[in-house]
């Protein structure tokens, strides 16, 4: 004769049943959220795309290369790296919001002559010229990773969402890190945008593997140039590496020249710094305005990220007019304080006589009228 079951066992067997069904919801949660991972991961060079990566004089033993031998993260993380990240007593986040703004009304100007940057966060940005507009590097999403769940997460969100942004007539893309690169961005611009995504040669393969049309992907070796909206754009040195998975440098890295008939605007990308800066200054300088990466450096990579003085000596050499610092503030990559990447520009840039705007997220820099540096971020740091 069957036992009758007493309460406790009956909150027993519920209490398992519930765990395994927690249990199978947390899987299924995980497998929904890790779906999109070898996705995100990207393509990889194939037929006429890595015939002509082949070709290009950056190519060599397979593999994308700098003009001069650099030192990264490639080898196991050095144990005192390790430590500084667990045990480090810098103040790696801000202790306030950091102010966001929605971008004002761009001032009457020629059009001929307008020249106007809005800074996103991170190293995305607007550039606004001669009445065209050029996306850099968008990254909409909460982390930059090809997961969701982990990987570095905002520290502010965008100032305006990916579907506010106005019509583009081109997107450029530095390199394929997941923090200039990120797959639900490139989705939504391929949806809300009908702009081409210029990308350094093998870039294609990624977003050919998001389902980019091919009319849409303009892959580019350094120094080639493409012809879009009136404006050209040139692809040119950067000093990085690049990839999303196990394999390295399987694409090009690049900087970018922006130029009008009048104005011209450069983009550092990722980089160290080279000599490449005064030979680009020369071949395309002088730039009304120049984007410079100013974060996320260390003694651990000093050749693949500039410090801040070096972005300096940098703009100097591009022969650059106003200088906006990107790529720090959105995302903490590096061991440094929060803040430390734009104390210590603006003391340099002091020091240089090198004129400086460092813009709130979302705020449009004037670039014949930039506001005066106020020190913001020293309020929430």
């Amino acid at each position: 004769m069957r036992q009758p079951v007493e309460g406790s066992d009956v909150e027993r067997v519920l209490g398992r049943r519930l765990r395994g069904a927690a249990g199978l919801a947390a899987l299924a949660g995980l497998a929904w959220a890790a779906r999109d991972v070898p996705v995100s991961l990207g393509g990889r060079l194939t037929g006429a795309r890595a015939e002509r990566a082949a070709r290009s004089p950056q190519f060599r033993d397979g593999t994308f290369h700098n003009p001069a031998s650099t030192r990264s993260m490639a080898g196991a993380p050095d144990r005192n790296l390790i430590r500084e990240l667990i045990f480090g007593k810098q103040k790696r986040r801000p202790s306030a919001p950091v102010p966001l703004l929605r971008p004002a009304d761009a001032p009457a100007t020629a059009v001929d002559r307008e020249l106007n940057v809005i800074w996103y966060g991170h190293a995305s940005a607007l550039i606004e010229v001669e009445g065209r507009r050029v996306l850099l590097d968008p990254v909409w999403s909460e982390r930059c990773s090809p997961s969701p769940l982990v990987g570095p997460r905002r520290i502010h969100q965008p100032p305006v969402r990916l579907d506010e942004l106005p019509p583009v007539d081109a997107i450029l893309i530095s390199h394929d890190h997941y923090d200039h690169l990120d797959l639900a961005t490139v989705r939504g611009l391929l949806t809300g945008q009908s702009a081409p995504f210029l990308v350094p040669l093998g870039v294609g393969a990624h977003l050919d593997r998001w389902g980019v049309p091919a009319e849409r992907i303009v892959e580019l070796d350094w120094s080639e140039t493409h012809r879009v909206a009136g404006l050209e754009i040139t692809a040119t040195a950067a000093q990085h590496f690049s990839g999303r998975g196990l394999r390295r440098d399987g694409t090009l890295w690049s900087s970018w020249v922006v130029a009008g008939a009048h104005r011209k605007v450069f983009y550092t990308g990722d980089s160290g710094y080279f000599g490449g800066y005064a030979e680009i200054g020369a071949a395309h300088g002088p730039f009304d305005v120049t984007l410079m990466q100013i974060g996320a450096y260390d003694r651990a990579w000093p050749s693949i990220h500039m410090f801040p003085e070096e972005a300096v000596a940098a703009h100097l050499d591009l022969r650059g007019g106003l200088f906006i610092p990107v790529h720090w503030a959105t995302f903490n990559l590096a061991l440094h304080d929060w803040s430390e990447p734009v104390d210590r520009l603006w003391a340099e840039a002091k020091a240089r006589d090198v004129r400086l705007a460092v813009p709130r997220p979302g705020e449009r820099v004037v670039v014949d009228d930039p506001p005066a540096v106020d020190g913001w971020w020293q309020a929430v740091a």
